[in-house]
């Protein structure tokens, strides 16, 4: 502009913009996002865990879960350096399955089967905590 227009002082105006959120808010979002992910993967692990492959069992959900889990434990310590607080995604993994455990209305049951399904929370515990374990103990003793 011309000399003539601007012969006031630029003023500022922060009640017109709102502040960009700050990284603490971001990193809880994401945090409570890969918890929700971490029930969502306890919650389709435990549908899928008495699948079939013709008459033989294949509970082949149990590892996929644990290499989902491992995955989201490793996308917790990008945001977070406490491996108590990475493990968040991991403990709403278990407590969901614990959850999942107890009978429905109806007396209805997620986990048993005869034979070898008999065993499978077993194996879904085994094989949905041992790679997130893994992981945390390996960035703890790095």
């Amino acid at each position: 502009m011309g000399h003539r227009f601007d012969r006031q002082r630029d003023r500022q105006h922060p009640d017109l913009t709102s502040p960009a959120p700050s990284a603490e808010y971001r990193r809880v979002a994401v945090l409570t996002l890969l918890a929700i992910d971490g029930v969502l993967c306890a919650i389709l692990a435990s549908f899928f865990l008495p699948s079939y492959i013709g008459t033989w069992p294949f509970p082949i959900s149990a590892l996929i879960g644990g290499l989902m889990n491992a995955a989201l434990v490793w996308a917790a310590l990008h945001w977070t350096s406490s491996p108590r607080t990475a493990a968040v995604p991991l403990l709403t993994w278990l407590l969901t399955v614990a959850l999942l455990s107890l009978g429905g209305p109806g007396d209805d049951i997620i986990y048993g089967g005869a034979g070898v399904m008999a065993y499978g929370t077993l194996l879904l515990i085994a094989l949905g905590t041992l790679p997130p374990a893994a992981v945390l103990w390996r960035y703890a003793n790095a």
